[in-house]
Protein backbone atom coordinates (compact mmCIF):
# COMPACT_ATOMS: atom_id res chain seq x y z
CA UNK A 1 0.00 0.00 0.00
CA UNK A 2 1.65 3.58 -0.83
CA UNK A 3 2.07 5.96 1.54
CA UNK A 4 -0.58 7.98 -0.35
CA UNK A 5 -3.47 5.23 0.04
CA UNK A 6 -2.64 4.28 3.77
CA UNK A 7 -2.88 8.25 4.50
CA UNK A 8 -6.57 8.81 2.96
CA UNK A 9 -7.25 5.20 4.16
CA UNK A 10 -6.39 6.10 8.20
CA UNK A 11 -7.95 9.43 7.51
CA UNK A 12 -10.97 8.04 5.87
CA UNK A 13 -11.47 5.53 8.76
CA UNK A 14 -10.62 8.41 11.26
CA UNK A 15 -13.74 10.01 9.59
CA UNK A 16 -16.24 6.95 10.00
CA UNK A 17 -15.07 6.53 13.65
CA UNK A 18 -16.38 9.99 14.41
CA UNK A 19 -19.76 9.12 13.33
CA UNK A 20 -19.71 10.63 9.46
CA UNK A 21 -21.10 7.63 8.02
CA UNK A 22 -24.05 8.32 5.67
CA UNK A 23 -27.02 5.84 5.12
CA UNK A 24 -26.57 2.83 2.69
CA UNK A 25 -26.59 3.63 -0.95
CA UNK A 26 -30.01 4.25 -2.76
CA UNK A 27 -32.21 1.69 -5.36
CA UNK A 28 -30.45 1.42 -8.57
CA UNK A 29 -32.41 3.94 -10.52
CA UNK A 30 -31.53 6.69 -8.35
CA UNK A 31 -28.29 8.45 -8.29
CA UNK A 32 -26.95 10.63 -5.14
CA UNK A 33 -24.73 13.42 -5.50
CA UNK A 34 -22.60 15.57 -2.58
CA UNK A 35 -22.61 18.50 -3.50
CA UNK A 36 -21.32 22.05 -1.98
CA UNK A 37 -23.62 24.87 -0.72
CA UNK A 38 -22.98 27.69 -3.16
CA UNK A 39 -24.94 29.30 -5.32
CA UNK A 40 -24.23 28.28 -8.27
CA UNK A 41 -24.81 24.70 -7.21
CA UNK A 42 -27.62 25.38 -5.46
CA UNK A 43 -29.08 26.80 -8.85
CA UNK A 44 -28.11 23.24 -10.49
CA UNK A 45 -30.43 21.32 -7.68
CA UNK A 46 -33.26 24.31 -8.59
CA UNK A 47 -33.22 23.47 -12.14
CA UNK A 48 -32.31 19.56 -12.14
CA UNK A 49 -35.80 19.10 -12.60
CA UNK A 50 -35.53 19.85 -15.76
CA UNK A 51 -32.58 16.64 -16.54
CA UNK A 52 -35.37 14.47 -14.59
CA UNK A 53 -37.89 15.63 -16.70
CA UNK A 54 -35.88 14.75 -19.76
CA UNK A 55 -34.61 11.31 -18.36
CA UNK A 56 -37.59 9.79 -16.51
CA UNK A 57 -35.72 6.61 -15.34
CA UNK A 58 -33.06 8.24 -13.42
CA UNK A 59 -34.12 9.94 -10.06
CA UNK A 60 -31.79 12.08 -8.59
CA UNK A 61 -30.94 11.96 -4.29
CA UNK A 62 -28.82 15.61 -3.39
CA UNK A 63 -26.96 16.03 -0.03
CA UNK A 64 -25.95 19.36 -0.15
CA UNK A 65 -23.17 20.15 2.01
CA UNK A 66 -21.01 23.03 3.74
CA UNK A 67 -17.44 23.15 2.23
CA UNK A 68 -15.27 21.47 5.17
CA UNK A 69 -18.47 19.30 5.87
CA UNK A 70 -18.41 18.24 2.05
CA UNK A 71 -14.64 17.46 1.57
CA UNK A 72 -14.74 14.92 4.76
CA UNK A 73 -17.79 12.76 3.58
CA UNK A 74 -16.72 12.73 0.11
CA UNK A 75 -12.84 11.80 1.09
CA UNK A 76 -13.89 9.20 3.61
CA UNK A 77 -16.73 7.37 1.14
CA UNK A 78 -14.08 7.40 -2.05
CA UNK A 79 -11.06 5.87 0.24
CA UNK A 80 -13.27 3.47 1.94
CA UNK A 81 -15.13 2.78 -1.62
CA UNK A 82 -18.12 2.58 0.59
CA UNK A 83 -19.96 3.99 -2.65
CA UNK A 84 -22.53 6.40 -0.76
CA UNK A 85 -22.36 8.83 -3.62
CA UNK A 86 -22.79 8.04 -7.35
CA UNK A 87 -21.70 12.02 -8.17
CA UNK A 88 -18.86 13.76 -5.98
CA UNK A 89 -18.11 17.41 -6.66
CA UNK A 90 -14.47 18.00 -5.90
CA UNK A 91 -11.52 19.98 -6.29
CA UNK A 92 -8.72 20.50 -9.07
CA UNK A 93 -7.16 19.38 -6.04
CA UNK A 94 -8.53 16.07 -5.71
CA UNK A 95 -9.18 15.25 -8.98
CA UNK A 96 -5.25 14.09 -10.40
CA UNK A 97 -4.34 12.13 -6.54
CA UNK A 98 -7.58 10.25 -6.68
CA UNK A 99 -7.21 9.10 -10.06
CA UNK A 100 -3.55 8.25 -9.47
CA UNK A 101 -5.21 5.88 -7.13
CA UNK A 102 -7.36 4.77 -9.67
CA UNK A 103 -10.51 5.93 -6.98
CA UNK A 104 -12.66 8.32 -9.96
CA UNK A 105 -14.22 6.54 -13.14
CA UNK A 106 -12.38 7.87 -16.49
CA UNK A 107 -15.18 10.65 -18.12
CA UNK A 108 -15.87 10.47 -21.92
CA UNK A 109 -18.58 12.82 -22.57
CA UNK A 110 -19.95 12.15 -26.31
CA UNK A 111 -18.71 14.56 -29.08
CA UNK A 112 -21.34 16.70 -29.03
CA UNK A 113 -20.41 18.26 -25.38
CA UNK A 114 -16.84 19.67 -27.21
CA UNK A 115 -14.72 19.20 -24.71
CA UNK A 116 -12.44 21.57 -26.44
CA UNK A 117 -14.62 24.81 -25.68
CA UNK A 118 -13.12 24.12 -22.33
CA UNK A 119 -10.89 26.78 -21.45
CA UNK A 120 -7.20 24.57 -21.73
CA UNK A 121 -6.26 25.67 -17.99
CA UNK A 122 -9.00 24.35 -16.92
CA UNK A 123 -9.17 21.16 -18.75
CA UNK A 124 -5.51 20.73 -17.69
CA UNK A 125 -6.14 19.96 -13.80
CA UNK A 126 -9.07 17.76 -14.93
CA UNK A 127 -6.85 15.83 -16.92
CA UNK A 128 -4.62 12.43 -16.27
CA UNK A 129 -2.62 10.94 -18.79
CA UNK A 130 -4.76 12.65 -21.05
CA UNK A 131 -7.99 10.86 -19.74
CA UNK A 132 -10.54 13.38 -18.12
CA UNK A 133 -11.92 11.98 -14.50
CA UNK A 134 -14.16 15.02 -14.08
CA UNK A 135 -15.77 17.83 -15.57
CA UNK A 136 -15.96 21.71 -14.50
CA UNK A 137 -18.98 22.98 -12.84
CA UNK A 138 -17.37 26.22 -12.76
CA UNK A 139 -13.45 27.44 -12.31
CA UNK A 140 -12.61 30.49 -10.88
CA UNK A 141 -9.18 33.07 -10.32
CA UNK A 142 -8.86 35.46 -7.27
CA UNK A 143 -10.13 39.00 -7.48
CA UNK A 144 -10.02 42.23 -5.22
CA UNK A 145 -13.92 43.47 -4.86
CA UNK A 146 -14.51 46.99 -3.71
CA UNK A 147 -17.90 49.81 -3.71
CA UNK A 148 -17.04 52.56 -5.78
CA UNK A 149 -18.96 54.60 -3.76
CA UNK A 150 -16.82 54.25 -0.47
CA UNK A 151 -14.21 54.76 -2.23
CA UNK A 152 -15.76 58.02 -3.93
CA UNK A 153 -16.99 59.12 -0.57
CA UNK A 154 -13.64 58.69 0.82
CA UNK A 155 -11.46 60.58 -1.97
CA UNK A 156 -9.50 57.51 -3.34
CA UNK A 157 -9.07 55.48 -6.10
CA UNK A 158 -7.98 52.21 -6.55
CA UNK A 159 -5.14 51.61 -8.64
CA UNK A 160 -4.63 49.18 -11.79
CA UNK A 161 -2.47 47.36 -9.88
CA UNK A 162 -2.99 47.42 -6.16
CA UNK A 163 -0.47 46.21 -3.39
CA UNK A 164 -1.40 44.93 -0.24
CA UNK A 165 0.14 48.15 1.34
CA UNK A 166 -2.28 50.02 0.15
CA UNK A 167 -5.39 47.91 0.38
CA UNK A 168 -4.57 48.65 4.22
CA UNK A 169 -4.77 52.22 3.78
CA UNK A 170 -7.93 52.14 1.82
CA UNK A 171 -9.73 50.01 4.64
CA UNK A 172 -9.03 52.31 6.92
CA UNK A 173 -9.93 55.41 5.52
CA UNK A 174 -13.73 53.38 4.23
CA UNK A 175 -14.09 51.69 7.68
CA UNK A 176 -17.31 52.60 9.31
CA UNK A 177 -17.85 50.48 12.12
CA UNK A 178 -21.03 53.08 13.75
CA UNK A 179 -22.83 52.12 11.07
CA UNK A 180 -21.63 48.42 10.47
CA UNK A 181 -19.36 48.77 7.33
CA UNK A 182 -16.14 47.10 7.43
CA UNK A 183 -13.15 48.21 5.04
CA UNK A 184 -12.04 44.62 4.30
CA UNK A 185 -13.68 41.25 4.60
CA UNK A 186 -11.57 38.03 4.09
CA UNK A 187 -12.14 34.14 4.87
CA UNK A 188 -11.52 33.03 8.62
CA UNK A 189 -12.95 30.06 8.88
CA UNK A 190 -10.62 27.39 9.18
CA UNK A 191 -9.85 24.87 7.11
CA UNK A 192 -7.67 23.74 3.93
CA UNK A 193 -9.80 25.28 1.56
CA UNK A 194 -11.64 27.95 3.15
CA UNK A 195 -9.47 29.84 5.09
CA UNK A 196 -5.87 28.84 3.86
CA UNK A 197 -6.63 28.83 0.17
CA UNK A 198 -6.93 32.96 0.59
CA UNK A 199 -3.73 32.50 2.91
CA UNK A 200 -1.94 30.50 0.95
CA UNK A 201 -2.41 32.86 -2.25
CA UNK A 202 -1.48 35.96 0.13
CA UNK A 203 1.52 34.33 1.44
CA UNK A 204 3.23 33.41 -1.72
CA UNK A 205 2.87 37.42 -2.73
CA UNK A 206 4.60 37.88 0.39
CA UNK A 207 7.50 35.65 -0.76
CA UNK A 208 6.57 32.77 1.69
CA UNK A 209 5.90 28.87 1.34
CA UNK A 210 4.57 26.10 2.49
CA UNK A 211 7.79 23.61 2.01
CA UNK A 212 11.44 24.12 0.62
CA UNK A 213 13.29 21.54 -1.16
CA UNK A 214 13.57 18.31 0.52
CA UNK A 215 10.01 19.02 1.91
CA UNK A 216 11.13 21.19 4.81
CA UNK A 217 8.20 23.04 5.85
CA UNK A 218 8.65 26.96 6.07
CA UNK A 219 5.93 27.98 8.19
CA UNK A 220 8.25 29.99 10.55
CA UNK A 221 9.73 32.15 8.19
CA UNK A 222 9.91 35.78 7.94
CA UNK A 223 7.59 36.08 4.98
CA UNK A 224 4.62 33.78 6.60
CA UNK A 225 5.29 35.88 9.85
CA UNK A 226 4.87 39.37 7.54
CA UNK A 227 1.54 38.04 5.65
CA UNK A 228 0.20 36.99 8.49
CA UNK A 229 0.97 39.97 10.87
CA UNK A 230 -0.77 41.37 7.66
CA UNK A 231 -3.92 40.01 7.83
CA UNK A 232 -4.74 39.42 11.46
CA UNK A 233 -3.59 43.47 11.96
CA UNK A 234 -6.04 44.22 8.87
CA UNK A 235 -9.11 42.15 10.05
CA UNK A 236 -8.63 43.18 13.39
CA UNK A 237 -8.56 46.96 12.93
CA UNK A 238 -10.76 46.92 10.08
CA UNK A 239 -12.90 43.63 9.75
CA UNK A 240 -16.05 42.14 10.89
CA UNK A 241 -17.00 41.29 13.67
CA UNK A 242 -16.12 37.25 14.26
CA UNK A 243 -14.39 36.82 11.36
CA UNK A 244 -13.33 33.37 12.07
CA UNK A 245 -17.00 32.31 11.33
CA UNK A 246 -16.43 33.64 7.90
CA UNK A 247 -15.89 31.84 4.88
CA UNK A 248 -16.82 32.54 1.34
CA UNK A 249 -20.38 32.41 1.56
CA UNK A 250 -20.72 34.09 5.03
CA UNK A 251 -18.29 36.65 2.95
CA UNK A 252 -20.71 36.56 0.39
CA UNK A 253 -23.70 37.78 2.04
CA UNK A 254 -21.75 40.12 4.19
CA UNK A 255 -20.50 41.97 0.92
CA UNK A 256 -24.07 41.67 -1.00
CA UNK A 257 -25.80 42.83 2.21
CA UNK A 258 -23.54 46.33 1.84
CA UNK A 259 -21.15 45.54 4.91
CA UNK A 260 -17.84 44.67 3.43
CA UNK A 261 -16.01 47.82 1.58
CA UNK A 262 -13.67 45.65 0.11
CA UNK A 263 -13.18 41.93 -0.31
CA UNK A 264 -10.37 39.31 -1.74
CA UNK A 265 -11.69 36.38 -3.04
CA UNK A 266 -12.77 34.05 -5.76
CA UNK A 267 -13.96 35.52 -9.32
CA UNK A 268 -17.44 33.70 -9.23
CA UNK A 269 -18.50 35.83 -6.73
CA UNK A 270 -18.97 38.38 -9.48
CA UNK A 271 -22.02 36.88 -10.71
CA UNK A 272 -23.64 37.29 -7.82
CA UNK A 273 -21.91 40.34 -6.76
CA UNK A 274 -23.49 42.55 -9.70
CA UNK A 275 -26.88 40.58 -10.09
CA UNK A 276 -29.46 43.07 -8.68
CA UNK A 277 -31.44 39.73 -7.46
CA UNK A 278 -28.85 38.74 -5.48
CA UNK A 279 -26.82 41.82 -4.62
CA UNK A 280 -27.87 45.02 -2.52
CA UNK A 281 -24.94 47.03 -3.96
CA UNK A 282 -24.88 45.39 -7.51
CA UNK A 283 -24.94 48.94 -9.20
CA UNK A 284 -22.27 49.74 -6.40
CA UNK A 285 -19.32 47.26 -7.35
CA UNK A 286 -15.61 47.87 -8.61
CA UNK A 287 -13.28 44.85 -9.28
CA UNK A 288 -9.67 45.00 -9.26
CA UNK A 289 -6.97 42.20 -9.72
CA UNK A 290 -5.48 40.67 -6.07
CA UNK A 291 -2.93 42.76 -4.61
CA UNK A 292 1.00 41.93 -4.35
CA UNK A 293 3.03 42.09 -1.75
CA UNK A 294 6.76 42.18 -1.50
CA UNK A 295 7.60 38.90 -3.57
CA UNK A 296 5.03 39.95 -6.81
CA UNK A 297 2.84 37.71 -8.52
CA UNK A 298 4.00 34.47 -7.22
CA UNK A 299 1.74 31.45 -8.18
CA UNK A 300 -1.58 32.27 -8.71
CA UNK A 301 -5.15 30.88 -7.64
CA UNK A 302 -6.73 28.74 -9.89
CA UNK A 303 -9.00 26.71 -8.92
CA UNK A 304 -12.46 24.44 -10.10
CA UNK A 305 -15.63 23.06 -8.42
CA UNK A 306 -16.04 19.81 -10.40
CA UNK A 307 -18.35 16.86 -10.66
CA UNK A 308 -16.53 13.08 -10.61
CA UNK A 309 -17.67 9.57 -10.58
CA UNK A 310 -16.57 7.47 -8.02
CA UNK A 311 -15.39 4.25 -9.24
CA UNK A 312 -17.56 2.61 -6.43
CA UNK A 313 -20.59 4.20 -7.94
CA UNK A 314 -22.93 1.43 -9.45
CA UNK A 315 -24.10 3.50 -11.89
CA UNK A 316 -21.42 5.36 -13.80
CA UNK A 317 -23.59 5.59 -17.27
CA UNK A 318 -26.29 7.70 -15.58
CA UNK A 319 -24.04 9.36 -13.59
CA UNK A 320 -22.24 10.59 -16.58
CA UNK A 321 -25.42 11.05 -18.26
CA UNK A 322 -26.27 14.05 -15.21
CA UNK A 323 -22.66 15.42 -14.92
CA UNK A 324 -22.56 16.14 -18.81
CA UNK A 325 -26.01 17.70 -18.81
CA UNK A 326 -25.08 19.84 -15.66
CA UNK A 327 -21.91 20.87 -17.01
CA UNK A 328 -22.72 21.32 -20.98
CA UNK A 329 -23.48 24.18 -23.50
CA UNK A 330 -27.40 23.33 -23.03
CA UNK A 331 -26.98 24.19 -19.16
CA UNK A 332 -25.64 27.18 -19.57
CA UNK A 333 -28.41 28.34 -22.01
CA UNK A 334 -31.17 27.20 -19.09
CA UNK A 335 -29.31 28.99 -16.57
CA UNK A 336 -29.41 31.82 -18.67
CA UNK A 337 -33.63 31.55 -19.62
CA UNK A 338 -34.07 30.95 -15.93
CA UNK A 339 -31.63 33.22 -13.63
CA UNK A 340 -30.97 35.73 -16.26
CA UNK A 341 -26.59 35.55 -18.08
CA UNK A 342 -25.23 37.50 -14.79
CA UNK A 343 -25.84 34.12 -13.09
CA UNK A 344 -24.79 31.40 -15.56
CA UNK A 345 -21.77 29.24 -14.04
CA UNK A 346 -18.16 31.05 -14.95
CA UNK A 347 -14.63 30.08 -15.96
CA UNK A 348 -15.04 26.58 -17.96
CA UNK A 349 -16.09 27.17 -21.45
CA UNK A 350 -14.46 29.66 -24.16
CA UNK A 351 -18.43 29.87 -25.51
CA UNK A 352 -19.59 31.93 -22.13
CA UNK A 353 -16.84 34.35 -22.51
CA UNK A 354 -17.75 34.84 -26.19
CA UNK A 355 -21.41 35.32 -26.00
CA UNK A 356 -22.09 38.85 -26.41
CA UNK A 357 -25.67 38.80 -23.95
CA UNK A 358 -23.37 37.41 -21.15
CA UNK A 359 -20.55 40.05 -21.95
CA UNK A 360 -23.23 43.06 -21.92
CA UNK A 361 -24.51 41.30 -18.25
CA UNK A 362 -21.27 40.50 -16.78
CA UNK A 363 -18.78 43.82 -16.63
CA UNK A 364 -16.23 41.74 -15.04
CA UNK A 365 -16.20 38.83 -18.00
CA UNK A 366 -13.11 39.20 -19.81
CA UNK A 367 -11.31 39.85 -16.37
CA UNK A 368 -12.41 36.89 -15.01
CA UNK A 369 -11.30 35.18 -18.47
CA UNK A 370 -7.59 36.45 -19.21
CA UNK A 371 -7.35 36.05 -15.26
CA UNK A 372 -8.11 31.98 -15.72
CA UNK A 373 -5.95 31.98 -18.89
CA UNK A 374 -2.79 33.45 -16.96
CA UNK A 375 -3.70 31.88 -14.11
CA UNK A 376 -0.18 30.03 -12.98
CA UNK A 377 -0.53 27.94 -10.25
CA UNK A 378 2.61 26.36 -10.62
CA UNK A 379 4.53 29.83 -10.95
CA UNK A 380 7.72 30.58 -9.31
CA UNK A 381 7.62 30.86 -5.22
CA UNK A 382 10.48 32.64 -3.91
CA UNK A 383 12.40 30.04 -3.17
CA UNK A 384 12.65 26.30 -5.34
CA UNK A 385 9.58 24.16 -4.05
CA UNK A 386 8.98 20.49 -4.92
CA UNK A 387 5.11 20.66 -4.94
CA UNK A 388 2.55 22.30 -7.35
CA UNK A 389 -0.73 24.49 -6.52
CA UNK A 390 -0.97 28.31 -5.58
CA UNK A 391 -3.69 28.15 -2.82
CA UNK A 392 -3.06 24.56 -2.10
CA UNK A 393 -0.38 21.74 -2.16
CA UNK A 394 -0.97 19.12 -4.28
CA UNK A 395 0.12 15.88 -1.71
CA UNK A 396 -2.57 14.21 -0.10
CA UNK A 397 -1.35 14.80 2.98
CA UNK A 398 -2.21 18.72 3.02
CA UNK A 399 -6.12 18.19 4.09
CA UNK A 400 -4.96 17.26 7.29
CA UNK A 401 -2.03 19.61 7.61
CA UNK A 402 -4.00 22.40 6.32
CA UNK A 403 -7.19 21.84 7.90
CA UNK A 404 -4.43 22.04 11.15
CA UNK A 405 -2.21 25.27 10.22
CA UNK A 406 -6.27 27.02 9.37
CA UNK A 407 -7.36 26.58 12.87
CA UNK A 408 -4.01 27.89 14.09
CA UNK A 409 -4.34 30.89 12.12
CA UNK A 410 -7.77 31.35 13.29
CA UNK A 411 -6.59 31.21 16.91
CA UNK A 412 -4.15 34.09 15.97
CA UNK A 413 -6.76 36.25 14.16
CA UNK A 414 -9.39 35.69 17.27
CA UNK A 415 -6.55 36.82 19.80
CA UNK A 416 -5.75 33.48 21.60
CA UNK A 417 -2.54 33.31 19.93
CA UNK A 418 -0.26 35.37 19.51
CA UNK A 419 1.60 35.75 15.52
CA UNK A 420 4.92 34.12 16.31
CA UNK A 421 3.40 31.72 18.41
CA UNK A 422 0.87 30.42 16.24
CA UNK A 423 3.21 29.80 13.35
CA UNK A 424 5.73 28.07 15.74
CA UNK A 425 2.88 25.44 16.68
CA UNK A 426 2.49 25.40 12.70
CA UNK A 427 5.71 24.92 11.87
CA UNK A 428 6.05 21.84 14.71
CA UNK A 429 2.39 20.43 13.42
CA UNK A 430 3.32 20.02 9.70
CA UNK A 431 6.95 18.54 10.49
CA UNK A 432 5.70 15.90 12.42
CA UNK A 433 2.59 14.82 9.35
CA UNK A 434 5.78 15.14 7.30
CA UNK A 435 8.23 12.59 9.32
CA UNK A 436 5.24 10.67 9.75
CA UNK A 437 4.40 10.24 6.17
CA UNK A 438 7.58 9.43 4.91
CA UNK A 439 8.79 12.71 3.63
CA UNK A 440 11.20 13.57 5.85
CA UNK A 441 13.21 12.10 8.53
Amino acid sequence: MSRFTSFFRTTALAVLATGTCLSAAHADSTLTIATVNNGDMIIMRQLSGEFEKAHPGIHLNWVTLEENVLRQRVTTDIATGAGQFDIMTIGNYEVPIWAKQKWLAEVQPPADYDVNDILPAVRAGLTVNDRIYALPFYAESVMTYYRTDLFKKAGITMPEAPTYEQIRQYADKITDKSNQVYGMCLRGKPGWGENMAYVTSLVNTFGGQWFGMGWKPMLDSAAWKAAINWYVSILNADGPPGATSNGFNENLALFASGHCGMWIDSTVAGGMLFDPKQSQVASKVGFAPVPKGSFGKGPTWLWSWNLAIPASSKHTQDAQTFITWATSKEYVQLVAKQKGWVAVPAGTRQSTYDNADYKKAAPFASFVLNAINTADPNGQTAQPRPYGGAQFVGIPQFQAIGTQVGQTIAAALSGQMQVDQALAAAQSSTTRTMRQSGYTH
